[in-house]
């Protein structure tokens, strides 16, 4: 079916829906073939609830006029996503990398909607399917789009490109994260990298933290906006970064202190700072901006339970956020350190590897009481007096409530199918 005529659809529209659980009145609902369910059998359901359309991909479940057919619905929700960005013609920026995408991403809206009426990726609806979904929320009114963007394979963050056509990128940095389905770190940088290409291809402007080198090196055939601590260099010079346990910087004559914390989250600021440099807003609203912003969804939140001051960074881990989290961790003042750290998932080959350099990374801290979950963490037990494994989460919580955690400092850090969340249930 003609996709100007699937977009006349759709501005009558007042969202898109792939979830007919979360159907709005007067909504496009697109029938998604998912791996445990055909969405096409949801199509009468959803207009039932209140959509306006359908679009399926299996005549069988063809209703009335309200129904449009066509080869492949998620081909035609790309598709329709990627006229409707041409249509708006609005400035997108997109970013990816290994950590920190989503922080970054939020930050970048907080300071840009001082200005403008910015819209961002909801969550982390930042692949195939969220990606579309994300450009089809733009509207007329919209006056910059910040797109964030996911990968777990090479090829993926140029389809993505393709999709958006953004006229900005950032890359937050390279790391050791989905291993498994990248093929080690090479092909992590290989794969983030389709941005850079992109960029450089279509004439548009990469922002670049200059203490990368790998941005440093990948982007120089590119226009570029940069910044850095303490490089005179850099279109935006940071003078001082401090963490003791929230981030404070410093640029110019201007001090921000923020609630993140965490060294690794210096860099999610600065680029936030730097962006709202470029697109010329105000110092003073780009500081109320980063001010008021307060992590939430297990993201770096610190929390207090009891006695205990409680760091929960259980979204997502992977050995490089991993690394950085202990290092910031360990350089926090005060006595009483706990770790509770849960296994990284998508290593793939590497996995025994990386869980063992973690505990090698720590086996000289004897005051620090380490607490290990997982199985890969388990394959790699040492004995040590302030260790301690668990094969599972549920042999680590029948044991807790034989440890007392009073006045402790505690990090909690693992990847998402780890829900280390959970830990907090059993701290008082």
């Amino acid at each position: 079916m003609d996709i100007n005529y699937i977009h006349s659809l759709f501005l009558k529209c007042k969202s898109v829906s792939i979830d007919t659980r979360k159907i709005e009145l007067n909504s496009l609902f697109v029938a998604i073939k998912g791996e445990r369910f055909d969405a096409n059998t949801f199509a009468k359901e959803a207009l039932d609830k209140g959509a306006s359309y359908v679009i399926i991909d299996d005549e069988s479940y063809f209703i009335d006029e309200r129904t449009i057919l066509v080869d492949d619905s998620l081909i035609a929700l790309q598709n329709l996503a990627k006229f409707h960005r041409e249509y708006l013609k609005l400035p997108i920026i997109a970013l990816t990398g290994s950590n920190g995408k989503t922080t970054t991403k939020e930050l970048i809206h907080v300071v840009l909607s001082k200005k403008f009426n910015a819209k961002a990726t909801v969550g982390n609806l930042n692949n195939h399917i969220g990606v579309p979904l994300t450009l089809l929320s733009f509207t007329s009114e919209t006056e910059i789009g910040i797109v964030e963007m996911g990968a777990n394979h090479k090829k993926e963050i140029e389809f993505l490109c393709e999709l958006a056509k953004p006229d900005y990128g950032y890359i937050t940095n390279f790391g050791k994260a989905h291993l498994e389905g990248f093929g080690g770190v090479e092909g992590v940088i290989e794969g983030k990298s389709e941005m850079y290409h992109y960029l450089s291809v279509n004439d548009k402007l990469a922002f670049i933290n200059l203490e990368d080198p790998i941005q440093v090196e990948k982007s120089k055939s590119l226009k570029a906006y940069s910044f850095g601590v303490n490089k005179t260099n850099a279109d935006v010079n940071i003078t001082s970064v401090k963490a003791n346990p929230f981030v404070a910087i410093s640029y110019s004559n201007l001090t921000i202190s923020t609630h993140l914390i965490g060294l690794y989250n210096a860099n999610n600021i600065n680029a936030a700072l730097t962006i709202g440099k470029y697109f010329e807003i105000d110092d003073a609203a780009i500081k109320e901006a980063l001010e008021s912003y307060v992590p939430e969804n297990n993201r770096s939140q610190l929390l207090t339970k009891g006695t205990n001051q409680i760091i929960l960074d259980a979204y997502n881990a992977n050995p490089s956020s991993m690394t950085v989290a202990i290092e910031n961790f360990l350089q926090l003042e005060g006595s009483n350190k706990v770790m509770i750290l849960g296994d990284m998932f998508e290593l793939g080959q590497e996995s025994q590897q990386e869980h063992k350099a973690i505990i090698t990374m720590l086996s000289n801290e004897d005051k620090v009481k380490c607490y290990f979950i997982g199985s890969a963490f388990y394959a790699n037990k040492i004995e040590k007096s302030n260790f301690w494994f668990y094969n599972t989460f549920e042999e680590f919580s029948n044991d807790l409530p034989m440890t007392k955690f009073n006045n402790n400092t505690i990090l909690i850090k693992g990847s998402r199918g780890m829900a280390l969340e959970r830990t907090l249930d059993f701290l008082s």
